[in-house]
């Protein structure tokens, strides 16, 4: 489930037919708010996180005005409404927003409309190639030469990768997973790389991750009926190389940790893949909304 556009009619869909659904690619909050169902799991990230990690952080360290560079779907317009509401919980200020066609080419007309805005943070509320084209064309008008600071809401390591290290230094990225954080993730990106030709992305990690508790969960209870896998994966607690004491609460947002990341610069990179610093670790319980928060009808009648 690549976006939220497919994700959310999938998980209605998976209710209807009882059948379990693990998502891991499509972010928008409401897949656990209220659009939640009993046989969705939202794995691995969400727009609330995405928002709340960076939003909080950002604002603490005096980067206090914002503008939004949003793709013009429900992603989009889901991580805009998340991470606005946290500048201004945190006590920032929203100065502007410009709403993008998805799989735009052309970021002129927004990039210029956010450097005339003067706030101190831009930050990109889209995904794939419309971050990759608006980092690139950000560069082009010199935005972070000229002071501001960007912020990429949902990067991959690999759109990181393919922009480089040179054009992407200092830039701000929320992520569920690094591949170089301990000898779990090393192991395991080691193994994938050789098959894959690259380093994991949090969205890969997270669809291994998610892929080995739904089939453990099968083998523990004998049975793959779903109210009874789904029942066992929420008893179980997620500890592997993805996440440590993860759980799954009734909303289906599985909660772990999730970080803050710079982009090195060139000059303390050691290797090809050796493209972040740890900037914060955001405890799951801190990182995703409140259970009671989201608007699903099945904390109601739990």
């Amino acid at each position: 489930m690549p976006t939220s556009s497919v994700a959310l009619p999938i998980s209605a869909l998976t209710r209807e037919k009882n059948r379990i659904n693990i998502n891991s690619g499509g972010g928008s909050s409401d897949i656990t708010g209220t659009a939640c169902s009993p046989n969705t799991v939202h794995w691995t990230y969400d727009t609330y996180a995405l928002s709340n990690v960076a939003g909080k952080a950002m604002v603490k360290r005096g980067e206090d005005t914002w503008f939004f560079v949003t793709a013009d779907y429900a992603f989009g317009m889901a991580l805009e409404r998340d991470a606005a509401n946290v500048v201004k919980e945190s006590g920032g200020k929203v100065l502007g927003d410009v709403r993008h066609p998805l799989n735009s080419s052309d970021f002129s007309s927004f990039l210029l409309q956010a450097q005339a805005s003067k706030a101190k943070v831009v930050a990109l509320a889209n995904a794939g190639g419309d971050t990759t084209n608006a980092l690139k064309q950000a560069s082009e008008f010199g935005l972070t030469q000229g002071g501001q600071k960007m912020i990429a809401l949902l990067q991959e390591i690999t759109d990181t990768h393919s922009l480089g290290i040179k054009a992407t230094q200092g830039l701000i990225v929320t992520d569920a997973f690094y591949w170089d954080m301990n000898d779990e993730t090393r192991a395991f990106s080691k193994r994938f790389n050789e098959k894959v030709g690259h380093m994991p992305t949090m969205i890969q990690a997270g669809l291994y991750s998610a892929t080995m508790h739904y089939l453990k969960a099968i083998e523990a209870i004998g049975t793959d009926e779903a109210p009874k896998v789904m029942a066992q994966m929420r008893a179980t607690p997620v500890n592997d190389f993805f996440a440590k004491n993860g759980h799954i609460r009734i909303d289906g947002r599985m909660v772990h940790d999730m970080y803050l990341f710079e982009v090195k610069k060139p000059e303390e990179s050691k290797g090809e893949w050796d493209l972040y610093k740890l900037i914060a670790t955001v405890p799951g319980d801190e990182a995703f909304r409140p259970l009671d928060k989201g608007g699903c009808p099945l904390v109601k009648s739990n």
